[in-house]
């Protein structure tokens, strides 16, 4: 019995690849990323799809494989699938959830602690041979403890980072998406901590947050969430940070504001138009821009994939779904 033909649009771990190859047929794409106009080729006759988040899994690509049963990404966020014309042809969308939660947090804070506390600017300082030695008024931050962090979206990943908050002394405040506190209990369990949490309409979060970042899935609801309206509603002193989904952030809105000093800084990994940016933004000293690296750990990106490649081996051996959407 012939093996089912898959599309695998990026290179992964050779032991993930070669258990996909014990049960499917691989047509592999390792070179970078992979073309849409190709992708809509190469999908043709192919019963399953191995993907990540910058593939756009139209309706093109799906009419193309009209043969696909399983499309699985490897990401928690599906914005780039179109799940109302998958869900026509009764293919089956997965992604990984859980696995990237606890690295996507600790990049958060990573960006929280880089931008507050000028560790990117000085070390940019530094390679420039422009430090000129210690003085107790060179390059003050702001300290994290006595603050408030605002959470945009209080799903796994934005309670994740709500459980790191009493390390540094924050008290936490949370929005639901739709910027209606949300019916969540306001006690987050992490192990032997229950940490108090206050759900707070979006306008008021603004107005009172020190952090804002954002945690929310990408929607029509939430796109330009983070436009000029809502910095404006922001504190003069306070840090936008996101680690979500880069159309969430207005990127000429945001560039407005800082210009003009209404917040203190930003930190992204995210972007509007990945890998493009605002080329102002980068002018900026008081903005950190990482690459997104939000489950860029060994560990985290390897268990996305083989979790991702499950989903597929499952679906074509006509058994469930490990994590469908």
């Amino acid at each position: 019995m012939s093996k089912p033909p898959i599309l695998v649009t990026r290179r992964i771990p050779s032991s993930v690849l070669s258990r996909l190859e014990e049960a499917c047929e691989v047509d592999l794409h390792d070179r970078g990323d992979l073309p849409h106009d190709q992708l809509v080729t190469r999908v043709a006759g192919k019963h399953g799809l191995l993907s990540v988040v910058t593939d756009a899994i139209d309706r093109s690509v799906l009419e193309s494989g009209r043969d696909l049963k399983v499309v699985s990404t490897i990401a928690v966020g599906y914005n780039n699938i179109d799940i109302a014309a998958a869900r026509e042809r009764g293919i089956v969308i997965t992604n990984t959830p859980d696995i990237l939660t606890e690295s996507t947090a600790d990049l958060t804070w990573t960006l929280i602690l880089g931008v507050m506390r000028r560790v990117v600017e000085g070390d940019r300082l530094v390679r420039r041979g422009q430090w000129k030695g210690f003085a107790l008024d060179f390059m003050l931050g702001s300290d994290l403890r006595g603050k408030q962090l605002g959470i945009i979206g209080f799903g796994r990943i934005g309670r994740a980072v709500a459980a790191r908050a009493p390390a540094f002394g924050m008290r936490v405040s949370y929005a639901s998406r739709a910027g209606r506190p949300s019916a969540e209990a306001p006690l987050i369990p992490d192990s032997r901590l229950l940490i108090p949490a206050e759900p707070m309409p979006l306008d008021r979060l603004l107005s009172t947050s020190d952090v804002v970042t954002l945690h929310c899935p990408l929607t029509a609801e939430t796109t330009h969430l983070i436009n000029q309206a809502t910095l404006m509603r922001m504190k003069r002193g306070a840090y936008l940070v996101s680690a979500a989904r880069g159309p969430i952030v207005d990127e000429a809105a945001l560039v407005w504001a800082l210009e003009n000093r209404l917040i203190a800084g930003a930190a992204l990994d995210v972007y509007e138009r990945e890998p493009e940016i605002h080329p102002k933004l980068a002018t900026f000293e008081n903005v950190v821009l990482s690459p997104h690296l939000g489950s860029s750990a060994i560990e985290t990106r390897t268990a996305m994939i083989d979790l991702a490649a499950r989903n597929v081996i499952a679906v074509l051996a006509g058994q469930p779904a490990i994590t469908p959407i």
